[in-house]
């Protein structure tokens, strides 16, 4: 039996990660959209630009224009994982991943809400535009996966 105070210090290690995230997500994107005009983009070294593009939908668009399953999607998630980690507090690493797919739900949210749409800015050669919140959910999900699966290989 995990005592509540691992249970808590897990928590709280996960709320620091993703206001981090959250914080350097909005910083970036506000940066970006003050210095960037839409659709203009700077390139920055080969192969990687700043351009200032709007999302409606999810990574890569998918769902683009859906609006509220967007939504639904995103706290389903955030519940589910909370609850996840809740119940595994026993995983010392749980922590890391579920800081970081919460900040970069939170933070893609934060632009949903208050503009309608996500800002991206990081473009790469034949690869969508994307901020620092979907990286973060990216190796967020990486790592979670890693997490789980050494989990498994020790019980």
């Amino acid at each position: 039996m995990v005592p509540e105070a691992a249970r808590r210090g897990a928590g709280l290690r996960a709320a620091g990660v993703g206001a981090a995230v959250i914080a350097a997500d909005q910083l970036t994107k506000h940066t970006i959209g003050t210095g960037i005009a839409p659709g203009q983009v700077r390139h920055l070294i080969p192969g990687l630009s700043l351009v200032y593009e709007r999302n409606t939908g999810v990574a890569f668009s998918f769902f683009a224009g859906s609006g509220a399953l967007v939504y639904v999607i995103t706290a389903a998630v955030v519940i589910a994982l909370i609850i996840y980690m809740r119940r595994r507090p026993d995983n010392r690493l749980l922590w890391l991943p579920t800081g970081m797919l919460i900040g970069g739900a939170i933070g893609n949210l934060i632009d949903r809400i208050t503009l309608g749409s996500v800002i991206d800015f990081i473009k790469l050669p034949h690869w969508p535009a994307f901020n620092i919140a979907d990286t973060c959910i990216t190796f967020g999900v990486i790592i979670l996966v890693l997490v789980i699966e050494r989990g498994a290989q020790r019980g």
